[in-house]
């Protein structure tokens, strides 16, 4: 059965997901699991594509960029990004940077989704907790946020 994990920051700032994104990446790499990274936009997949880079000196994640134009396979990288209709060929993690969810992201072993505390986000995720429930699909909640 897939699994969807949501990650809950305090944050209100996009740019948190992404730093976070790089941890989450870097932790599911160590494991040994192939990740693809769904985001909006070609921009956003060369924004990315850059703070990987440069998100640990004494560490890499090997990553690469795939489109529509390409497949998974011509960007044999354990970690993927894409945007639009763009998916690897592997079903194993996908990480969700992107605000909608599609078919065949439901066919992931494992769904991790990166949640700040902005309006479009929390709706959009939302939406995508209900999504991932009615689908069957099992739901973790991981709330990075202080205790008081």
């Amino acid at each position: 059965m897939s699994q969807a994990d949501f990650y809950v920051l305090t944050d209100t700032h996009n740019d948190s997901r992404y730093t976070f994104l790089c941890r989450l990446a870097d932790k599911v790499l160590g494991k040994g699991r192939q990740v693809f990274i769904s985001v909006a936009s070609e921009q956003e997949a060369e924004r990315l594509d850059q703070l990987l880079w440069d998100y640990r000196p004494e560490a890499f994640i090997p990553h690469g960029i795939i489109s529509n134009a390409s497949s998974g396979a011509d960007t044999p990288a354990p970690v993927q990004i894409g945007w639009g209709d763009t998916l690897p060929e592997h079903r194993d993690v996908f990480i969700n940077l992107h605000l909608d969810t599609a078919g065949e992201t439901l066919k992931f072993e494992r769904i991790l989704e990166i949640v700040v505390q902005q309006d479009d986000i929390l709706t959009a995720t939302r939406k995508n907790y209900a999504t991932y429930k009615d689908a069957g699909i099992e739901i973790k909640m991981h709330d990075m946020r202080p205790k008081s």
